[in-house]
């Protein structure tokens, strides 16, 4: 990323485009949820280390006390969520697309969205405070 795009706007834009496609996705799930043979799709999660480049390294935590822990981490495949699954419902006709399961997909979709602009709003607020008045 270049210097006028920080990583971080750079990782808030992607999130942005993704809950945008994610939402279009959802949108023409709810659209055919009575078209037979249907079955609903859904993006791949969205993580920030696969969009803002190499994935780092990670930070090991120093004990500088017999008491403190030791700051091993879990294996991160291990939370993975899965891509595809079965669905629970499906119509005699074929159809897959569980309204309630959407609508709960599109508000989560709705509550990052939130989430990711007020961020970016916060960061732009600290980059104006830190270059101060013009």
């Amino acid at each position: 990323m270049d210097a006028a795009s920080p990583e971080l706007f750079g990782a808030i834009k992607q999130r942005l485009r993704w809950l945008g496609q994610r939402q279009e996705v959802l949108a023409r799930n709810i659209a055919n949820s009575d078209t037979p043979g249907y079955r609903p799709r859904d993006l791949r999660p969205f993580t920030v280390a696969n969009t803002v480049g190499e994935p780092r390294q990670a930070v090991a935590m120093t004990a500088t006390t017999a008491g403190h822990l030791s700051g091993r981490r879990r294996d991160p495949a291990a939370f993975a969520a899965r891509v595809e699954r079965a669905p629970y419902e499906t119509a005699p006709a074929g159809n897959a697309v569980v309204l309630e399961e959407q609508m709960a997909k599109i508000n989560e979709t709705q509550v990052s969205h939130s989430v990711a602009t007020g961020l970016y709003r916060k960061h732009l607020a600290m980059l104006k405070t830190a270059t101060g008045p013009r």
